[in-house]
């Protein structure tokens, strides 16, 4: 569900039952280790009074399994294997029917129309070896927010076994791209993090670039090619409005909000050089942050808003370096082979993860703050601009496939890795895509 349909769905969050999680449930997913193997659930279809529940309820079922299955941690097993059936589950789980075909977990449910219009779905989560409810919650929207429940239920689930934040209840706002090499098309466009809900936020009249959520979602911070001015612009997306942040002398590009959605920090391209500012949005006075003869760019604030990493060309290559939020005590930070570029925090805190070219190949990798740790996790012709889900487990990124020698091919589609390495998913969309940025959860 985008942000504007939200209000109109008048959606409301209702936990109205709570099971304490008996003490033998083991049903447990350690995802810091390396090469977890997914996890057997089975997700049934939720009852419902009504063939219109029924159907909703069999839709929810199925979001939720592929949410589940798409994060590699989870393996949803076919309902053809199912043993029992969903109106008999109603009165009791027969767990021996469940462990026959290997279920770990068992997820089931139920959807009814209240009175007032309203959807009311409820979960149940069971851990089946040791026959005990590990969850059970229950939900309020209108139906049209079904989907955006289904997300929810799959986000409740991971937390449960996981002990980790979900991630499921997001957006992500990327650059679409059409038409040939020479003459690209880009506008804005926004979608769920499953690919659905996909709406264009401009007609594509002017080239756009690095959309970045603002921390509640309401605005996107972007810069653009407007009348072939180079500027940052935000857009409100409740009222679709475009506000231009400052009429710079020189281009501004490559925008980030602060933590608590108050600044926007930016480069500033000008006589021959670039260099970091930033913006009160409250008062619109701008702070020079960094101060050199140096290409700095692609500014990124930690989750706290203390310091900020960015990268820089000042060692003679492009380079990672973190600095306070002032500006002071600008430190390197990468130190391996190649060049490092666009430097994104994690929304933990506990790693910045980064583009990186080296030996003819692009990269997208992680580091800790201090430049240990590095680790490598997608590799191709390139790929590029990672961006974080809220829960800091999983980025997204593009890859760009290269061109023949006709000026074919050259195709720009979004991806997501999680922090083993392992799970890379294509994110489905309906033209080319770049650039993406992940949301915060929805509130």
């Amino acid at each position: 569900m985008n942000v504007n349909s939200m209000k109109s769905f008048g959606f409301a969050l209702a936990l109205l039952l709570a099971w304490v999680v008996p003490a033998t449930a083991e049903v447990v997913i350690d995802i810091n280790k390396p090469n977890v193997q997914p996890m057997p659930i089975a997700v049934t279809a939720f009852a419902g009074a009504t063939p219109q529940d029924s159907q909703a309820g069999k839709d929810i079922a199925a979001v939720v399994a592929a949410d589940l299955e798409r994060s590699g941690l989870f393996k949803p097993i076919d309902p053809k294997a199912f043993i029992q059936s969903v109106e008999s589950l109603q009165v009791q789980p027969r767990f021996p029917d469940w462990k026959a075909i290997n279920a770990q977990a068992l997820v089931q449910g139920r959807v009814e129309q209240t009175q007032d219009g309203r959807l009311r779905v409820e979960l149940r989560l069971w851990d089946v070896f040791a026959e005990t409810q590990m969850l059970g919650q229950a939900y309020n929207a209108s139906p049209q927010g079904w989907r955006r429940i289904a997300h929810m239920v799959a986000d409740a689930i991971y937390k449960r076994v996981t002990g980790e934040d979900g991630y499921f209840d997001t957006q992500i706002v990327y650059v679409a791209e059409s038409g040939p090499q020479q003459k690209r098309i880009k506008r804005l466009a926004i979608m769920d993090q499953d690919s659905e809900n996909h709406r264009f936020l401009t007609d594509g009249q002017d080239l756009v670039l690095t959309p970045r959520f603002s921390p509640n979602q309401r605005e996107i911070t972007y810069m653009s090619y407007f009348h072939n001015q180079p500027r940052v612009y935000i857009l409100h997306l409740d009222t679709g409005r475009r506000e231009l942040l400052g009429d710079f002398p020189g281009m501004t590009f490559a925008p980030r909000f602060s933590p608590d959605g108050n600044k926007v920090v930016m480069s500033l391209a000008e006589s021959g050089n670039t260099n970091i500012y930033e913006m009160d949005l409250r008062t619109r006075r701008t702070a020079r942050l960094t101060n050199d003869a140096y290409i700095d760019t692609s500014p990124c604030f930690s989750p706290d808003g203390s310091k900020i990493t960015f990268n820089s060309d000042r060692s003679g290559a492009q380079q990672l370096y973190v600095m306070n939020a002032d500006g002071s005590n600008q430190q390197r930070v990468s130190f391996g082979d190649g060049r490092y570029a666009t430097p994104v925090w994690s929304p933990r805190g506990d790693l910045i993860a980064f583009t990186k070219f080296k030996g003819g190949e692009f990269y997208i990798g992680v580091m800790r703050p201090d430049g240990s740790g590095e680790r490598l996790l997608a590799q191709g012709f390139l790929v590029e601009a990672p961006t974080w889900a809220p829960n800091g487990r999983v980025l997204a990124y593009w890859r760009q496939t290269p061109t023949d020698s006709s000026g074919h091919g050259g195709s720009v589609k979004l991806y997501t890795v999680d922090l083993t390495g392992y799970n890379e998913r294509q994110m489905v969309t309906p033209l080319d895509g770049s650039d993406p940025a992940w949301s915060p959860l929805i509130p």
